[in-house]
């Protein structure tokens, strides 16, 4: 690690007629420039390569009952110049190494008559920029709120961006791939379409946000650390091009709480030429605190069937009863209450699983439906609350947990809290008390529905505090959590890596509820991964869910082939084998990709990317000399031409190749794939078919000796 004095050269120019400050990333490429507009307000603008991609933009702040707000009457008091440049390794990963190397520009502001300080703080990578405010400790500003951040990002066009609603309640959305003058208009068809609750402006976006300029430029706009902060959308001035940061407000509307001392999240503008880099990119990671965890040998990654995917596509369900006893928790004898006859958490249905997940190979088994309370929920009371810790009775904890641990297969716990976010709070320490006493190491938690208390949201400030508050006290029981319906991901993961996935996006699931579009995996890595891994539940075989529940008359709208990518091009150190035991043993050679593909990573190579459209992606796994590739395509049939130029040099590899046949389709034909194996270098080259919503994966093995011998070469 090395610290000290900016390398950098940080110099007073012309800006505008105002005296400014400039800053340049390590590698020259990024210049980013800091002003004082005439009446003081704060401005900065980013260049990239000699081209701005941030025109100049304001920063500021409106403080709820304050006439005066942070927003100009600003001067300079103080100003320090540093370099830093560091490597650390993640517990889990994409790289064994990552490398965190930025120049950083500190402006302490002070304001006119109020005396009110305020510093920013910004760091230029060489992928992009992070900037964030910090109040330090002073009488004129001890405790405030935030009524709006007026952070923004004037962009230099009418790019394509590939955005989602500013839902304060979902990002479980398609994306849309449109101009930003054309979000308007379509903003109206998203909403109506997907019921979004929407309350500011019709342009208003989530992040990450991503876009392409027309001249070829890739641009992300996004967060990091997002910690005692709301959430950030982005509401879009369509005239100008200019888009502002805009807070989930609380039920009482207020943005924020804040106390002095305290700092915001970072901002973050990722850029690049190569679409390629923006996937790579590893900077909102590097602007969050390092591991807190002092001994994290326990956090493992996992590989994983489960009781799930029976129940959303609704082969069968989550509760015991369809009987809604509405009366205090833990009071109703469910032995006398009627079984459904469709419940999926059964002694013998999970030993199934068990049973499939030990003869395959998986870490774990997942159980949805497990624990009283759905019967209630599903009939929309929320007087009946889950205990996370009493059993249905065709579930026996002890019997599995014992079955299980005899075949080396752990069980993960499942907590949906249907929303009711204190009454979860109330039993945590309980509820992960009886999973360690019961073996389990790792919970997935769900959100589903309405916060309680009423009016708040998915995202505010208080809701977020309640995620991270999940996260530490799980850390604390050794427990790792995969947290779904929270907010989307803005590498907290860095500082605390028992936080293995989330899902934050619109996930496989929506494959049985109408279908997702055929290029959305095309976009996830670009827009959501950046923050940290997503449980995508990947891996369907049997497309036509008619076929599990005649009355789903869903597609899902992906190969084969494609869902065996996803493996490699959607990272996650969790990953699921989602689809029923039955599917994998109707195609046992396909089947074999996910038994053999790794989870931890050494190195990754991204080999082809361009938004909507594909991305190839080599990963080499954990301690190994095996490499895995993965590729998924969008709408149009194209050929992905690639290098293997990332494998040693002087070894040869057998190449397992799965991909689509010639006449697959998403639609008419998405089962059509075919295997074959080949020998490659270094030097080897190959050119691949991809289908519409298809794909290819490859494992790559060092060949043993006589592997060679008649094996074709490619």
């Amino acid at each position: 690690m090395k610290k000290g004095l900016q390398l950098a050269c940080i110099f007073v120019l012309c800006f505008g007629n105002i005296m400014a400050q400039q800053l340049t990333s390590p590698d020259k490429k990024f210049v980013l420039v800091f002003a004082l507009q005439g009446d003081g307000t704060p401005v900065y603008q980013l260049d990239y390569n000699g081209k701005q991609v941030v025109k100049p933009s304001k920063l500021g702040f409106v403080l709820k009952g304050d006439k005066q707000s942070l927003l100009n009457q600003f001067t300079v008091v103080d100003q320090k110049q540093s370099t830093f440049d560091e490597s650390w390794n993640p517990v889990w990963g994409e790289v064994k190494t990552i490398r965190n190397h930025y120049n950083e520009l500190a402006v302490t502001l002070s304001q006119k008559e109020s005396n009110r300080k305020m510093l920013i703080r910004f760091r230029l990578f060489n992928d992009g920029l992070g900037f964030r405010y910090e109040f330090p400790q002073q009488k004129e500003l001890a405790y405030f709120v935030i009524k709006e951040e007026r952070t923004q990002f004037a962009m230099t066009g009418n790019h394509t961006a590939y955005w989602i609603p500013g839902d304060y309640d979902t990002q479980e959305y398609d994306f849309t791939t449109s101009k930003l003058s054309e979000i308007r208009e379509l903003m109206k068809k998203s909403i109506t379409d997907n019921l979004a609750q929407t309350s500011f402006s019709p342009t208003g976006v989530q992040t990450s946000l991503m876009m392409k300029s027309s001249d070829g430029i890739y641009i992300n706009l996004h967060e990091a650390a997002l910690i005692n902060y709301s959430c950030m959308h982005l509401n879009l001035d369509d005239k100008n091009m200019v888009f502002e940061s805009w807070l989930t407000p609380d039920a009482k509307g207020d943005k924020g709480y804040m106390q002095a001392p305290c700092t915001t999240p970072w901002r973050t503008v990722i850029v690049s030429s190569d679409a390629r880099d923006i996937l790579a990119s590893k900077m909102i990671y590097n602007l969050n605190e390092p591991n807190k965890i002092k001994d994290p040998g326990w956090i493992k990654p996992v590989k994983y069937v489960g009781v799930w995917w029976e129940m959303i596509t609704g082969k069968s369900s989550w509760s015991y009863t369809n009987e809604y006893p509405s009366v205090q928790l833990g009071v109703t004898d469910f032995t006398k209450a009627k079984p459904s006859g469709t419940h999926g958490a059964t002694n013998a249905n999970v030993k199934k699983y068990i049973d499939f997940a030990a003869k395959h190979g998986f870490d774990a088994v997942l159980v949805e439906g497990w624990n009283i309370g759905w019967e209630d929920w599903f009939g929309n009371s929320k007087d009946y609350v889950f205990d996370f810790v009493t059993p249905y009775p065709d579930f026996n904890v002890q019997e599995l947990r014992d079955y299980a641990k005899a075949k080396g297969v752990r069980i993960i716990m499942h907590h949906e809290t249907s929303g009711s976010v204190r009454n979860y709070e109330r039993h945590l320490d309980t509820a992960y008390r009886f999973m360690k006493q019961n073996g389990y190491n790792a919970v997935k938690s769900g959100y589903v529905g309405p916060i309680l208390p009423r009016g708040e949201t998915h995202y505010s400030q208080w809701i977020v505090n309640h995620y991270q508050y999940a996260i530490e006290k799980a850390a604390d029981y050794q427990i790792m959590v995969n947290a779904h319906e929270a907010v989307r991901p803005t590498g907290i993961a860095r500082t605390y890596p028992n936080l293995i996935g989330n899902e934050s996006a619109r996930g496989t699931e929506y494959q049985a509820f109408g279908g997702s579009k055929a290029n959305h995996v095309t976009l996830l890595p670009f827009t959501r991964l950046l923050g940290g891994p997503m449980d995508y539940t990947p891996g369907i075989f049997e497309m036509d869910l008619s076929k599990l529940n005649p009355a789903n008359k869903s597609h899902v709208n992906s190969t084969l082939a494609n869902q065996l990518a996803l493996y490699v091009t959607m990272y996650s150190p969790l990953q699921m084998a989602a689809d029923l035991p039955e599917n994998y043993d109707r195609f046992p050679d396909a089947f074999q990709f996910i038994k053999d593909v790794a989870i931890d990573w050494d190195d990754s190579k991204y080999l082809e990317a361009e938004p909507g459209e594909y991305i190839t992606v080599a990963r080499k796994a954990k301690g190994k000399d095996e490499w895995y590739l993965g590729s998924v395509n969008g709408y149009s049939k194209r050929t992905s031409k690639i290098s293997f130029d990332f494998l040693d040099k002087g070894t040869t590899y057998i190449a397992t190749i799965y991909a689509d046949a010639k006449d697959a389709d998403f639609k008419s034909n998405p089962q059509a794939y075919v295997i074959r194996k080949v020998l490659v270098k270094n030097t080897s080259k190959l050119q691949q078919l991809c289908a519409p919503g298809g794909g290819y994966a490859i494992s790559l093995m060092v060949a043993g000796k006589g592997a060679t011998k008649g094996s074709k070469s490619l």
